[in-house]
């Protein structure tokens, strides 16, 4: 049995900061949507810039069913499967899913991918530039004017936050999953240090590397996906020597180390540190009036003990946001950020639960 959890928890703390794995031929097809030069906030431009994503299930006539799945760092559009699905909360035989790949994962344009600005020629973005590119595809390539949901964990959650502030009209609801209105400083000062395992590797050469930066990665790797995103009593439930916890930490090593292109991940980290939804135009750094101003009905669900996104952000936002509902993942047994990846049947089913209650109770109150 405690084999069993072990091998499940170790992909799921994979899927948090996973690279583009190859589709399966079961898998929805993936697809690309181009936009043109784009311009971003801070006045650079991506050039050619690309959109990927996935869709699932079908859109209805009036285009009225679709919701709309954003991305966490480092992740892709798979990072939230574990809800979407016939029978499960983003039930596709209902609602039509649109799962969009975030600037610089890897699949959407990206350092490690872009041919006109390759790796630190590539412009830093922020996430209000992750969502305008966004609202184009929406928008302009589907022609939707009004989503369901937007629906994101992590980094995810975060621009779903900032989708309600920056469109408030083109969603009925937003579904934040362990998320942070702003990003303060002991997030930043997680990401700084997990930047720096990067870049102080002689491998990386200043961002113009020509194979993976495997040490820096390894480093990355074990604090990310094994450290941070969990609490240190779940990670002695996990495991009760240290030689089993140095043992699982190189499995997760071994595992986590290729699935992201070095500066792809310190870029989106570097958006991460910028976010505010208080940044918006018009709202002149006012994080909490930003939240007051959000229209769209709310469900927010964060982990308790997280050491990334801290909780207190999560509440603090769902105390501001008009009508806005607060549920924790996983008050029994705190699994920190970790509660936002599916990783146990108890908390994906609690998700699941809460979320597709949450989205009937839309169709009654339109």
């Amino acid at each position: 049995m405690h084999c069993t959890i072990m091998k499940g928890l170790l992909l799921a703390l994979l899927s948090i900061s996973i690279h583009a794995l190859a589709h399966k031929p079961d898998e929805p097809a993936h697809q690309i949507y181009a936009e043109g030069d784009f311009g971003l906030e801070n006045g650079s431009v991506i050039k050619e810039f690309e959109l990927s994503y996935t869709t699932q299930g079908t859109l209805n006539a009036d285009k009225s069913n679709a919701i709309l799945m954003v991305t966490a760092i480092g992740g892709n559009h798979h990072r939230i499967d574990y809800l979407i699905g016939p029978g499960k909360a983003l039930d596709t035989n209902k609602y039509f899913v649109i799962c969009t790949d975030a600037i610089g994962n890897g699949l959407t344009s990206s350092p490690s991918n872009s041919k006109l600005q390759p790796n630190i020629s590539f412009p830093e973005f922020n996430m209000r530039d992750m969502v305008n590119s966004q609202y184009r595809l929406v928008a302009d390539h589907f022609g939707i004017q009004k989503l369901v949901a937007v629906i994101g964990a992590s980094m995810g959650g975060m621009q779903a936050l900032q989708w309600a502030v920056s469109y408030p009209n083109t969603m009925q609801a937003i579904i934040p999953i362990i998320p942070l209105a702003k990003t303060h400083a002991w997030t930043t000062g997680v990401l700084e240090m997990l930047r720096q395992s990067i870049m102080t590797d002689p491998g990386y050469q200043g961002g113009k590397y020509n194979k993976p930066v495997e040490q820096g990665m390894r480093l990355w790797s074990g604090w990310l996906s094994g450290v941070i995103v969990r609490t240190p009593a779940y990670q002695d439930q996990l495991n009760s020597t240290p030689e089993a916890e140095i043992e699982y930490l190189k499995k997760v090593q071994d595992g986590g180390w290729k699935r992201m292109d070095a500066n792809d991940w310190i870029w989106q980290s570097r958006a991460y540190d910028r976010h505010d939804v208080g940044q918006t135009k018009g709202f002149n750094g006012d994080t909490a009036s930003a939240l007051r101003a959000i229209k769209a009905k709310t469900l927010i669900l964060a982990g308790t003990g997280d050491l990334l996104n801290p909780e207190a952000d999560a509440k603090e936002s769902a105390k501001l946001i008009p009508g806005a509902k607060y549920r924790a993942i996983n008050d029994r047994l705190p699994m920190g950020h970790l509660s936002g990846a599916g990783a146990t049947k108890e908390e994906n089913e609690f998700q699941n639960k809460v979320i597709a209650e949450f989205l009937a109770s839309l169709k009654n109150n339109k």
